[in-house]
């Protein structure tokens, strides 16, 4: 599996809030950080994925766009989130020597 199905999967497992999935994505030592949060390690990292999870009762992702390089892929999102919140965000996600998600930096964006 490439780096750009890894973070396919990953955006299906988080649209799917299955927690088990993503954990299984997640490195060790893994820095999650976006315009309100900046963590490092797996179970920090997880409890705040699951906190999104909580407050979510739909998520949709669509991927607008897919740029890929030799660890890393950075994807343009269309996130809505319980049918009504539309988000646009770049998620640019890190892989590990082992293929599991070192990090992820999301960046909020506008549609325009």
């Amino acid at each position: 599996m490439n780096n750009s199905e890894k973070f396919k999967s990953y955006l299906l497992s988080y649209q799917n809030k299955d927690i088990k999935a993503v954990s299984n994505l997640f490195a060790p030592n893994i820095h999650l950080r976006d315009w309100k949060i900046s963590v490092h390690g797996k179970s920090v990292a997880i409890s705040e994925t699951q906190k999104n999870f909580d407050n979510a009762s739909s998520l949709e992702i669509e991927i607008l766009n897919i740029m890929e390089n030799d660890n890393s892929v950075s994807g343009e999102l269309k996130i809505v989130v319980n049918e009504t919140e539309v988000l646009f965000v770049v998620d640019v996600v890190t892989f590990n020597s082992d293929g599991l998600i070192s990090s992820i930096r999301a960046y909020l964006g506008r549609e325009n």
